[in-house]
């Protein structure tokens, strides 16, 4: 989750109590105005953070012997798990909630993980009285009303996703299992889910069968075992080694009360407004990212994100591991060892370089790893980043998200990126559909977005409103007696299941925004294809300086990017248009010309790049366009608007012009 800034969370440093108030203040007036009061919706303040007092955790009520058949078997107790086997017992199908890691409570990532900070999605600015309002209505906000706030105690949150469940008579809950495989039929062409073999806890072997299977896996384990096609971490962009790093949550403890207070005051008082912190969470402390680790290769810490505890320990969410895959077992306990040895280094750094901190001891670590990125599935519909960065809507909208495209850390020489800040996108029904097996649906962050979207859409609100979606989705295919893909497919039928999702609390109604100001720019389809192969950001402020000048090493590093994604037609090395010996520093320093440009771009081709003439041979090619050429002002200072005008040429060309 990222903390650098504020507004994304539920609090908004000192100013937040005066918010509250005025919002209380004026709530009854604007309440039948703005719709506060419909079914399942929180206000736009959300549940103001509080400290309650320690639960003692509910045992989960499980079955030894789950039945041969249910209608619907989730996988996976994670939010999304949790939120997909309510939503279909809450309309009538006999639902198995099934795990086969080793856990005794639900909640997975935010339990288990300790993953206690939200990340929330809330409605473009509206007036003072929308300006909060959270996007992800009905089952996420269900669950939200129970706990402390934006940050909050895992217990309280264990034993809400405990109550949900308990509530439903229609569901029966399985956990560790010991072995999950998918049971698909091949016989009438394509594949289709028809249940699982399962391997219970106590060794047993059962074969239940299912009219419906959600995948609620972090990593779409199901999904892959059945045969979707997915890619792999950044493999979209033609780096499969690619990957977020992934964090071990850690928990301090003499953590009281003034202490608290103390750390509020620095993430308040520190002049950056990127940071904050309210009674449940702090944001801040950026300077943690100075911090020399021992094992430099590997791990790396970044600013705290800290969710406090009701029992004086805080849970913070801030060191990095590199180059661990989430899907591997023995990858994960090696994520283990390493924070176990570097851990113990980082608490005696904070002890040293904070005096608030001086008294704070390491508790614990999180039973689970926190994983950021894995399987991304190849879905009917794959959701892309311009999809975000214009703030699309989608004929066949499951869920929205505004999240920003926060891209975590691949490796410790990265520094990480917001691409962008959408103000609200759609999630469509057809991204939780996989291609190739049918019977099946798939939530979470490894549904079918790609990589750069996946940053935004991973938050756990937005898993969850897919999730109640897919709920619905299974009683109504079953009831129309539809498949899945032909369901994705039938805007009939979607239309039916928004109704549902609407009269069951959730908001899912059209929306167009205006177009932001970089999208007005001359250079804006260039931006687009930049944006799309990961090479410009625009942070926070969706500021991508397109005006600015450019220069040598950044069109080199733009091309070199580029090449990843076709490199089997991008073959060449662009560093030969520039005279040999040229430092990094010095070539950061020369303005870019077109001519030199058109030169780089000729070598990736592989095409004969003279000092004089390559440009006028890449207009005759197709590789750059006449249309380009002539948006560009200055030919012998190119800006970043004007590379990646030259880039769109370029990726459209290895693409064969398509």
């Amino acid at each position: 989750m990222s903390q650098q800034l504020g507004k994304y969370r539920n609090a908004n440093g000192k100013g937040y109590i005066l918010l509250i108030a005025l919002l209380v203040a004026v709530a009854a007036l604007g309440a039948l105005a703005y719709g506060w009061a419909s079914k399942g919706k929180v206000g736009s303040a959300g549940t103001e953070p509080h400290v309650g007092k320690p639960q003692e955790l509910k045992q989960v009520q499980t079955v030894q012997e789950p039945k041969d058949a249910y209608d619907l078997i989730v996988v996976g107790t994670d939010p999304e798990g949790v939120a997909a086997a309510v939503s279909g017992a809450r309309n009538g199908l006999k639902t198995l909630l099934i795990d086969g890691r080793d856990r005794e409570v639900l909640g997975g990532l935010m339990t288990l993980g300790w993953l206690n900070s939200l990340d929330m999605n809330y409605a473009p600015d509206r007036g003072l009285l929308q300006s909060r309002e959270i996007l992800n209505q009905g089952l996420f906000t269900e669950w939200y009303a129970k706990i402390e706030g934006d940050s909050f105690d895992v217990t309280t949150a264990a034993n809400a996703f405990n109550d949900m469940v308990a509530k439903e008579s229609n569901i029966d809950v399985v956990l560790m299992a010991k072995k999950m495989e998918p049971v698909v039929d091949n016989s009438g062409g394509e594949a289709v889910i028809t249940g699982l073999a399962v391997t219970l806890a106590d060794g047993s072997e059962r074969t239940i069968s299912a009219k419906a299977v959600i995948d609620a896996t972090q990593d779409a384990d199901i999904a892959a075992a059945a045969g979707v096609p997915y890619t792999y971490g950044r493999e979209d962009l033609g780096d499969k080694q690619a990957r977020m790093a992934v964090t071990l949550v850690f928990r301090l403890k003499n953590v009281t009360p003034d202490v608290w207070k103390k750390m509020q005051q620095r993430a308040w008082n520190d002049n950056d407004d990127g940071t904050g912190a309210n009674e449940m969470s702090i944001w801040g402390y950026k300077d943690m990212k100075d911090y020399p680790p021992a094992n430099k290769e590997r791990v790396a810490m970044r600013g705290l994100n800290v969710g406090r505890q009701n029992n004086n320990t805080i849970l913070i969410n801030a060191l990095q591991i590199f180059g661990i895959d989430g899907t591997d077992p023995a990858s994960r306990a090696e994520a283990f060892e390493l924070a176990k040895k570097e851990l113990p280094l980082i608490v005696q750094y904070m002890k040293d370089k904070y005096p608030e901190l001086s008294g704070v001891e390491l508790d614990a670590t999180a039973p689970e790893l926190y994983v950021r990125e894995t399987r991304h599935i190849q879905g009917e519909y794959r959701l892309t980043m311009i999809d975000v960065l214009e703030n699309r809507d989608q004929w066949d909208r499951i869920a929205f998200g505004s999240y920003p495209v926060d891209i975590q850390r691949l490796s410790p020489a990265d520094t990480g990126a917001v691409v962008s800040v959408p103000q609200q996108y759609a999630v469509p029904f057809r991204s939780i559909v996989p291609q190739k097996v049918d019977g099946l649906l798939v939530v979470g962050r490894s549904a079918s977005f790609d990589t750069l979207p996946h940053g935004s859409a991973r938050v756990i609100p937005v898993g969850m409103a897919t999730a109640q979606a897919a709920g619905a989705a299974a009683k109504l295919a079953m009831d129309s007696g539809m498949t899945f893909r032909e369901m994705s497919a039938s805007k009939e039928t979607i239309a039916k299941l928004q109704d549902t999702l609407n009269a069951q609390g959730m908001a899912l109604k059209p929306f167009q925004l205006e177009p932001q100001p970089f999208m007005k720019h001359k250079s804006y389809e260039g931006l687009k294809a930049a944006v799309m192969l990961g090479l410009a950001t625009g942070g926070y402020n969706n500021d991508f300086a397109l005006d600015a000048k450019s220069n040598v090493q950044r069109m080199m590093n733009q091309l070199n990017g580029m090449r990843k994604a076709k490199p089997e037609v991008l073959a060449g090395d662009p560093s030969g248009a520039v005279p040999k010996g040229s430092s990094p520093q010095e070539l950061a320093k020369q303005p870019i010309d077109l001519e030199t440009a058109a030169r780089m771009i000729a070598l990736v081709f592989q095409e004969e790049a003279p000092q004089q003439g390559t440009l006028d041979k890449l207009l005759a090619k197709g590789i750059i366009t006449q249309e380009t050429t002539r948006l560009i002002a200055n030919r012998q200072a190119l800006t970043n608007g004007d590379t990646y005008l030259l880039i769109k040429d370029a990726y459209h060309a290895a693409l064969g012009g398509k």
